[in-house]
């Protein structure tokens, strides 16, 4: 087993882990810009792409944890603890002395508790409401 950690994933392999999970895809051309405009922790074993962090930022005060996904037949086997503390601690790196960051993820459904392991609150809180998206755009 060779596992490695990459800073890049194409566009075809990123929408591979999109649909092999049930999520929402859309053309390549928009991944590609998004991947682009992305900091990316992709876990290689053999050469294969069979986990996936990406986060958007603007390096200054907020990172958005978008993406973790592990390959369906890949889960159960750490691979996303893994690619989560990558995540946090290529984040963590951002940070000057006095500094601090606003994280943000919306997990999936049931995933609450492996995020809760690296410190992130379930929303609403006290101090916090609730997290809130919308999709925008053609459905065709």
């Amino acid at each position: 087993m060779n596992e490695v950690f990459t800073d890049y994933i194409t566009a075809e392999e990123y929408m591979e882990f999109r649909k092999a999970v049930g999520w929402a895809e859309f053309p390549l051309e928009e991944a590609a810009e998004g991947l682009k405009n992305s900091f990316i922790c992709c876990l290689r074993k053999d050469g294969k792409a069979i986990a996936l962090g990406r986060i958007v930022s603007d390096r200054g005060y907020v990172a958005y944890i978008a993406d973790i996904i592990v390959l369906p037949e890949y889960q159960g086997n750490g691979y996303g603890r893994m690619v989560m503390e990558n995540v946090m601690s290529m984040i963590n790196s951002w940070l000057k002395p006095g500094y601090k960051m606003m994280v943000s993820l919306c997990s999936a459904t049931g995933k609450e508790e492996f995020y809760e392991k690296f410190g992130f609150i379930k929303r609403p809180s006290e101090n916090y409401g609730c997290g809130m998206c919308q999709w925008i755009g053609n459905n065709g």
